[in-house]
This record gives C-alpha cells, structure tokens and sequence, in this order.
C-alpha cells in the first residue's frame, strides 16, 4: 500500500485531513510522506495525533538523560531522542529519549519496536494521561523491555521491566534510580534535573 499524498489546509499550514481522521485510516507511510512542515505527529491507531511543543523543562530533562546514557551506556546501546518508534502499521510513537540496539542507521528517523530497549517519556501537563496510561500499554504490546516514565516538579523516574508482557515497577526514586536492567545503572536524578 503506498501513501497518499497529505496535501496543506488552505491556509498553508499543514493539518490532518479531518475525513481520514474520522475515517482512522492513516497508516505509517502517511507519516512518512508529511511535508517538513507538519508539526511533530504520531499515530494511535490509524489517527494523527499532534505532539504538544515540548517546554524547555522537559527538554532539559531529556536532554540530560540522553547525554547521561551516552556517556553510561554498554556499546552496543545507543541513545536517541526525537526519533520515532514504529509500533505496527497503524501506530508509531516519538517517545522522549530512547535507547536502540546496536547498529543504528543514521539516515532513519522511524526504528523498529524490536530494536528499542528503553522507551523514556517525561511527563508534561499536556501528555499526564498519554504518558501514564496509553503508551506504556502500547509499549508493552510492541514488547519493548523497559519502560521510565519521568515526573517534573520535583523530578522523579519510575522504571519499568516487561513481565509476561506487562509493566512490573522495578524501582522509583526522587533521588537516585538504582537499576539492573538494561544495564546497571545507578542514576542520581541530580544529573538529570535542570
């Protein structure tokens, strides 16, 4: 099946098509062919979804994480943020920060759930129940092994491990974030506040 072309609304900013909307008939490929234009998107079950601009808080946030996982992590895992997760044909994700398996084409800009070890989410006030509840269902089905969600104000990272194709808590802290899985990890939370 190939993309349809998404043509720009009259005003010349682009917007989803509010029939295929209704119709949830997007797939990956029409996030594939957006122009460079169109905000950042990802696609729940066959709808466009508009992912709210970041604050410079979250950024920092992920950012900082990104950086400390670079400077943390075995070889064979690299850290990304602001690339996204293709979940099946109808459903892709941009999580925060993600940590892929080794090698990573430098070209892409979507990876496979199977090459995903940790998917990060840091939670704002527009993504509270997207963050907590929608994705990390979602990420669990695709069987990504690990799952952080991060709370603001104060910041505060909850770890998951995938159990029998669920999210188990494996730790949580305010303070330092202590972890076996992907690898040893032994996070202060000071490292990646603002």
């Amino acid at each position: 099946m190939t993309a349809q072309p998404i043509e720009p609304a009259a005003h010349g900013m682009w917007s989803p098509d509010p029939v295929r909307q209704r119709l949830a008939n997007h797939t990956i490929e029409d996030v594939l062919a957006l122009p460079d234009d169109a905000p950042r998107v990802e696609l729940r079950d066959g709808v466009l979804v508009v992912v709210p601009s970041p604050t410079f808080g979250h950024q920092n946030t992920g950012n900082l994480l990104w950086m400390w996982l670079r400077q943390h992590a075995p070889v064979e895992l690299t850290p990304a943020t602001a690339v996204g997760v293709a979940i099946n044909y109808r459903n892709s994700f941009e999580p925060d920060v993600v940590l892929l398996k080794r090698p990573v084409a430098a070209d892409h800009h979507y990876f496979e759930a199977e090459q995903v070890v940790l998917a990060v989410e840091v939670v704002s006030p527009g993504t509270r129940r997207r963050d907590r509840l929608e994705k990390p269902a979602d990420y669990a089905d695709a069987g990504i092994p690990h799952y952080w969600r991060i709370e603001q104000n104060p910041v505060h990272v909850y770890a998951y491990d995938l159990v029998d194709g669920r999210y188990e808590l494996a730790a949580d802290s305010a303070e330092e974030l202590i972890v076996a899985k992907p690898f040893d990890i032994r996070l202060h939370l000071r490292d990646i506040t603002p």
